[in-house]
């Protein structure tokens, strides 16, 4: 059975929605520190009445993490028992933390994780990932719309899978951004974990529509898995089946399967086709 020491920072994964998820070994710590430092201190306290935990708590956000970190770092020199949560799964993963956890570190004194419910493994481990090349959390992309623009053409250059995290009043904005991307997959993860939550995987150019098919689809938090790219061929490859499909095909259909077998760009088959059809 591990041990929980004096003077260390114990950062706690909590649930994402269902409130089933939280870990036997996090109401342990939970109910053993002397203080709870969180993003959030009504979420929390509404949070811990539900396994009739009371703690003192701390406010530690994203507006106040680094002045709050003195507060905590005086409690542990004390010898406290001290845990942070943020207001839903894995502190320090596109939530507050990582300064806090950066600034605990500096002065000397020690870290524990207790892992539990993520959205970002959540989305993963349902998304049906085949390839090896591994993936990347983007998180948040930027909500203005040149900075997301650029962030999406650094996503398509990019041939690894990518996990993406929104807030429902920008899940249609980013659903137009990602339009650029065209036949790539897209896995999207709707209110995970809870009553509603929905899971469906498209291409991205038709995730604007599959969010306007229902109100519904535009509510709650979402976690969203960007696929790897197809292995491209060599462009000779690709010109070689535009060749084969021309032959049989109307030149839009004959550029849309060229694309999906080959994973080339469809504009760059599409000028290929006209050069061909020249000749």
């Amino acid at each position: 059975m591990q041990h929980y020491p004096e003077a260390m920072l114990y950062v706690v994964a909590t649930p994402i929605g269902n409130l089933a998820d939280i870990s036997l070994r996090a109401l342990h710590v939970l109910q053993l520190v002397d203080a709870i430092a969180c993003e959030d201190t009504r979420h929390t306290q509404t949070l811990l009445r539900q396994y009739g935990i009371e703690k003192p708590l701390l406010a530690v956000h994203e507006h106040n993490e680094a002045q709050a970190a003195g507060l905590v770092i005086e409690r542990l020199q004390r010898g406290e028992r001290v845990a942070y949560v943020s207001d839903a799964g894995t502190p320090a993963v596109s939530d507050p933390g990582a300064r806090l956890v950066a600034a605990i570190r500096a002065a000397g004194l020690k870290v524990m994780p207790l892992p539990g419910a993520s959205s970002v493994t959540a989305a993963l481990s349902v998304a049906g990932l085949t390839g090896d090349s591994g993936f990347v959390f983007a998180g948040f992309l930027p909500s203005k719309a040149g900075e997301r623009e650029q962030a999406v053409a650094a996503l398509q250059s990019d041939t690894r899978a990518t996990v993406i995290l929104e807030a429902p009043h920008r899940i249609e904005a980013l659903a137009r951004a990602l339009a650029v991307l065209q036949g790539r997959l897209v896995t999207v993860g709707r209110e995970l974990t809870k009553q509603f939550e929905e899971i469906a995987t498209m291409p991205a150019q038709d995730l604007a529509t599959w969010l306007a098919a229902a109100p519904q689809r535009t509510r709650g938090e979402f976690a969203l898995v960007l696929h790897a790219s197809a292995a491209q061929e060599a462009p000779e490859d690709g010109t070689r089946v535009l060749q084969l499909l021309l032959a049989e095909l109307p030149l839009k259909t004959a550029v849309k399967m060229a694309a999906e077998i080959t994973g080339a760009p469809r504009n760059e088959l599409y000028d290929t086709a006209l050069k061909l059809k020249k000749a």
